[in-house]
């Protein structure tokens, strides 16, 4: 199976870290939105859409990123997160984003989210919260779902 993961990680570099052990895992390469080659990312069978939540949302270069692409052919996705505090019900993060991918023609096959450091202004005086995370529970967490989307993917009938 051919894969990318399209990766933004700006505070602390936890994103790219779930990115990295997931890439490893699905011997897919971690690009940002601004080194990916659209048309490779189109031919591949899997790709990864990720960032830090900010202000409940995926990164906004990692949105602007996915509304660029264009609709094409069905593609299967995955989307995942590192965030300081869960997806909250009233205001979830995964779901719009995940609507924007299926806007383009993507097949969200899974998501993931795991608990980051977080020095969002209220927490940055106190050095953050989640401090030390993603930790080796989360890398190993972030590495069995990327490992089990292929045989996840290879059950799943492909949209028309």
């Amino acid at each position: 199976m051919k894969a990318v993961i399209v990766c933004v990680s700006v505070s602390h570099g936890n994103t790219r870290k779930v990115a990295d052990v997931m890439g490893q895992a699905l011997q897919a390469p971690v690009v940002t939105p601004e080194e990916a080659d659209v048309a490779q990312l189109l031919a591949c069978d899997l790709v990864g859409f990720g960032s830090g939540i900010f202000s409940m949302s995926f990164h906004p270069r990692l949105r602007q990123f996915v509304e660029a692409l264009p609709e094409g052919e069905p593609r299967t996705a995955f989307a995942f997160a590192t965030s300081g505090f869960p997806e909250a019900p009233f205001r979830p993060f995964t779901r719009p984003f995940v609507q924007l991918l299926e806007r383009k023609n993507f097949e969200v096959a899974a998501t993931f989210s795991c608990r980051a450091r977080d020095t969002w202004l209220p927490f940055k005086p106190v050095g953050g919260i989640r401090k030390g995370r993603p930790d080796a529970a989360d890398l190993e967490a972030a590495r069995t779902f990327a490992a089990g989307l292929p045989a996840r993917i290879g059950s799943r009938p492909r949209r028309a």
